[in-house]
């Protein structure tokens, strides 16, 4: 009965199962919904925007210390010009990344693939972006350990930066995977998901920096 079921969910009318397979504890083949996997997502989503959370509420305490020590960064329009074409970026990237998705609904594998790597491209040159942010904070000798403030940019921006890496991977990933039945990848599903909510993370953190972190 239970085997019978799982054929019927994984017929052809849209039931949402993910490739992927194990054995139950009848021997019988079993396949994980596609619905259990952006469900994962969406939990390890929530513990990294709590993780965020709780850096820039330290930041807010941080800035508020009665020892008067939070200076603001005094790193030049340029460093700010950076993190604005940065910003840019990415939410292009969330563009390349709707269409690739799109492409893929209407079974075009070869533009799926072509935006797909767009979307990479672009998670790389916003991590280059990062790179150069840095350089341009060090530029003016502002360094980790130089007050809170510098200390904070540089830990927000690395830790988003470590997830967007994995990002990338994971896009990269999907990307070489065989092309056909693209539309109903989860994978695809999974990986947009968690590109998007870095765009979101970092829409956050960028208006902390600008309006918080250099006032």
């Amino acid at each position: 009965m239970r085997e019978s079921a799982v054929a019927d969910r994984a017929g052809g009318n849209g039931g949402g199962i993910l490739a992927g397979q194990w054995r139950g504890g009848d021997g019988g083949p079993w396949q994980t919904p596609s619905r259990a996997y952006v469900t994962g997502m969406l939990i390890a989503l929530s513990a990294i925007a709590m993780f965020f959370v709780a850096m820039l509420s330290a930041a807010v305490v941080r800035r508020g210390a009665p020892s008067g020590d939070w200076q603001p960064l005094r790193a030049g329009s340029a460093l700010w010009g950076i993190l604005s074409v940065n910003t840019m970026v990415l939410l292009g990237s969330s563009f390349t990344l709707a269409h690739s998705r799109s492409q893929a609904q209407s079974g075009d594998a070869v533009g799926f693939r072509r935006w797909w790597l767009a979307t990479c491209a672009l998670g790389a040159a916003f991590l280059a972006g990062q790179l150069l942010a840095w350089r341009q904070l060090a530029h003016a000798g502002l360094y980790l350990a130089t007050n809170p403030s510098s200390s904070f940019f540089y830990l927000l921006t690395a830790a988003h930066g470590v997830h967007l890496a994995g990002g990338i991977i994971a896009l990269i990933i999907v990307a070489v995977r065989p092309a056909r039945k693209i539309a109903q990848n989860t994978a695809v599903e999974v990986a947009s998901i968690y590109w998007h909510a870095m765009d979101a993370i970092w829409i956050f953190l960028f208006l902390f920096l600008m309006f918080g972190g250099r006032a």
